[in-house]
């Protein structure tokens, strides 16, 4: 059943230090309106640029998750954006003032404690849920790793894992219910690794911040005197090391006797989240880690782009085509009469889109060109194809409504046929290329499947201001 949109009513903060930064760092969450989504705001930025939490922004997966946007980053955001959308929130500002957030204890139960202490409320805005309809598969044969997601009438994710290691060996888990299991069985779970791992990266001056008190480490082959000592160094250690009979180094008893399987849970929830939408359908992983996730994540969004889109600017189903006159006004900085453009009945971003323009008498240029023999001017048939493409573009990018499509060039002009009242033009417009700011495409103004005109059009997007 379809409910509202939530987000937060108080704002509440969780300090610590960053697994692999070490640096200490202080995330505050804000509540946000309805329809704006996820998005990081750096505070120790001048100008406190905006990161938003979807699968665009993401920029390295090598451990763990991070987003940038104009050269700033955020490393580490899984955790957090786990508890935002086992909660699900959809709509919040996470300010962060460094680099990373804060590991904690290397789950997501201080950021979810925070969220609740902060009051989740509804907004009245109905929240989009993309619903899975076909079986989307992502394999990665080298690393044995599988992932389908099948249709289903909620939101599940079932895991396996499988290690040569005994503490670990082979584990699973099924989350059913997001809303009765999530904070009770799978928030709590802490990141995981290897004894052998951590050696080498503190070695190496990585995971600054990591701790045997902020992630499960497990012993991966016996160890001598000599390593003993090595790690208390590394790690500062005062009190001998101690191997647990569950594998793990040091006291640390499992929150969960899977409890590696449910964290990788809970890291497949925060990077579904990247998506922007909350799914309706049945993830069925096995091995997968983060890499696997946001590869998955990005066929999801190549899938289901179309109707992502669709979800976001036409709240309203409308017969025999994508986006109305409402939609296309929100998105196209034109007005009557000056509007080339009645709807969009097809679009797949970054590749094409079809128009319609229905040419009528009372069109205001007919007054005067070929009053007789009433003929649509030919530039206003490439004006047509040039919104119809400038449409287009505006979806490749973030905040489309804050943008504008600039025409720097037309070649290739050709004119087939005369275009009169009671005409239907199909603007079909083709993206060539997209370098930087500029973009090339190929548009055709076809009236009952005759080639009317096209050109080759060149434009940049620009800030609307």
């Amino acid at each position: 059943m379809q409910r509202n949109q939530k987000t937060i009513r108080n704002t509440v903060s969780v300090s610590g230090i960053g697994l692999h930064t070490g640096v200490k760092s202080t995330v505050t969450f804000k509540p946000a309106p309805a329809n704006s989504g996820i998005k990081f705001v750096l505070t120790d930025v001048e100008g406190c640029p905006e990161i938003p939490a979807d699968i665009d922004h993401v920029v390295d997966i090598s451990r763990g998750t991070t987003i940038a946007q104009d050269g700033y980053k955020v490393h580490t955001v899984e955790h957090v954006l786990a508890a935002v959308a086992g909660l699900e929130i959809d709509n919040l500002l996470i300010e962060v003032d460094n680099i990373e957030p804060p590991v904690c204890d290397g789950s997501a139960m201080e950021f979810v404690k925070a969220l609740k202490r902060a009051k989740i409320v509804e907004l009245e805005e109905k929240r989009n849920i993309l619903v899975i309809d076909k079986i989307i598969t992502y394999t990665d044969p080298e690393n044995r790793v599988d992932i389908h997601v099948l249709p289903a009438d909620d939101f599940r994710i079932t895991f396996l894992i499988d290690y040569k290691y005994p503490g670990i060996g082979t584990q699973y888990s099924s989350m059913y219910s997001l809303q009765e299991e999530f904070e009770i069985d799978y928030a709590a779970a802490r990141t995981f690794c290897f004894l052998s791992e951590v050696i080498y990266l503190k070695e190496r001056g990585l995971i600054k911040g990591g701790s045997l008190g902020n992630a499960l480490v497990f012993a991966d082959k016996e160890l001598t005197d000599v390593e003993m000592k090595k790690i208390k160094e590394l790690f500062n250690l005062s009190e001998d090391l101690v191997v647990g009979p569950n594998g793990v180094v040091g006291s640390s008893d499992l929150r969960y006797y899977n409890e590696p399987v449910r964290h990788k849970i809970l890291d497949l929830i925060g990077d579904l989240a990247l998506l922007g939408v909350p799914i309706q359908g049945h993830v069925i992983a096995a091995r997968s880690g983060h890499a696997h996730n946001v590869n998955l994540v990005k066929k999801i969004k190549k899938e289901y782009e179309k109707q992502l889109i669709k979800q976001k600017y036409q709240k309203e189903k409308i017969e025999g085509a994508l986006f109305d006159i409402g939609t296309i006004e929100s998105i196209l900085p034109h007005r009557y009469p000056f509007l080339m453009v009645d709807r969009i009945i097809d679009m797949v971003p970054k590749e094409h889109v079809i128009a319609l323009k229905n040419v009528t008498v009372n069109e205001p240029y007919f007054v005067g060109h070929f009053p007789v023999r009433k003929i649509m001017p030919g530039v206003l048939i490439i004006e047509a194809l040039a919104q119809a493409g400038a449409f287009l573009l505006l979806n490749t990018i973030d905040n489309p409504e804050k943008k504008l499509a600039y025409f720097a060039a037309i070649d290739n002009v050709k004119f087939r046929k005369p275009v009169i009242p009671g005409d239907q033009l199909r603007l079909e417009v083709k993206l060539l290329n997209y370098k930087l700011s500029m973009c090339k495409m190929h548009g055709q103004a076809f009236v009952d499947g005759d080639l009317a005109a096209e050109a080759v059009m060149i434009a940049s997007i620009v800030d609307r201001k």
